[in-house]
């Protein structure tokens, strides 16, 4: 039975350890210069809404490693741009790859998509959630501490759909989550309250020096995504006082690290005396999108190893 990867929440604990298990050993591999073509004659079709830079080049170059092929597809140049249904693209495309991701503006796209695929569908990001994303920081921040549980996480800035999928991956992860955002702007409600039926700990702020109180790592994320242009100036305002900067960074723990997804505005939700600091795990974390999602890809596509 195929297996999906829309949400967080479609990871068991046990999944979830064994697909960042399974990242490091492929992430020790690619550096030792050993070979693992785990879906050597496997096809991944790349299904892009929005415009990407890590999301698009990782899973490329990851199925590249792993011995497979991607298939980079933007939605004008397909027949979904000409009103085909989702559901006839992904009967159809089904044929022929042997999984899909999707980087949508509506998480229904991918799941009405999914609901009619015969292969699995991976959610590349959406309006909801980014999972593969999560997956890198815990991946992250396993190399950093060794075990995730107990973990303080503050998120400050916008309760975006990076900040829900964190927040529910506390369950898998035992992390503690620290949200701090301005009013109007917190996480999807739905996915709190998930994280708080099902053992998650979190906690909800407006103030970000309260968030940041001896957290382990301080995650941000830009405040203008991609189609808010247009309210950019009113959503600079509403954020006045939340920019990750070095007074903020030093009411954390003393050894803390600094994550964001990316891509950064430089000045606005960070500055460049964090970005660019010894305490700056934002590199280190773009990279590991893709080995996890290496493994992501491995878990779904190919046979336990």
């Amino acid at each position: 039975m195929k297996k999906d990867f829309l949400s967080i929440t479609d990871l068991s604990r046990e999944e979830y350890d064994d697909i960042l298990t399974l990242a490091a050993r492929l992430k020790r591999q690619r550096y030792a210069g050993v070979p693992h073509p785990l879906l050597a004659g496997k096809t991944l079709a790349m299904i892009f809404e929005k415009a990407s830079t890590r999301t698009r080049i990782s899973f490329d170059v990851g199925m590249y490693d792993l011995g497979g092929y991607a298939l980079y597809l933007n939605s004008r140049d397909t027949q979904l741009g000409r009103g085909e249904t989702i559901a006839d693209t992904a009967r159809v495309m089904s044929r022929y790859v042997h999984g899909v991701i999707m980087r949508t503006f509506q998480h229904e796209t991918i799941t009405e998509f999914a609901k009619y695929s015969s292969v699995p569908v991976i959610n590349a990001l959406s309006d909801k959630e980014h999972p593969c994303q999560i997956m890198a920081d815990s991946l992250t921040l396993k190399e950093k501490f060794g075990d995730l549980q107990d973990l303080k996480i503050a998120w400050i800035g916008d309760g975006n759909n990076v900040c829900n999928s964190l927040i529910m991956a506390s369950v898998q992860t035992g992390m503690e989550i620290a949200v701090a955002t301005p009013k109007g702007y917190e996480p999807d409600p739905q996915a709190v309250q998930f994280a708080r039926d099902n053992g998650g700990k979190i906690v909800t702020y407006d103030d970000p020096t309260k968030a940041v109180a001896d957290a382990h790592a301080i995650y941000t994320d830009t405040w203008i995504s991609m189609g808010e242009e247009d309210i950019k100036d009113m959503k600079l305002k509403d954020f006045n006082g939340f920019c990750l900067d070095m007074p903020l960074l030093k009411r954390a723990a003393p050894d803390a690290i600094v994550l964001h997804c990316l891509p950064a505005h430089r000045g606005e939700e960070i500055t460049d005396e964090v970005l660019d600091s010894m305490q700056s795990g934002v590199w280190d974390q773009a990279e590991n999108r893709l080995h996890a999602q290496k493994a992501v890809l491995v878990r779904l596509m190919g046979q336990n190893i």
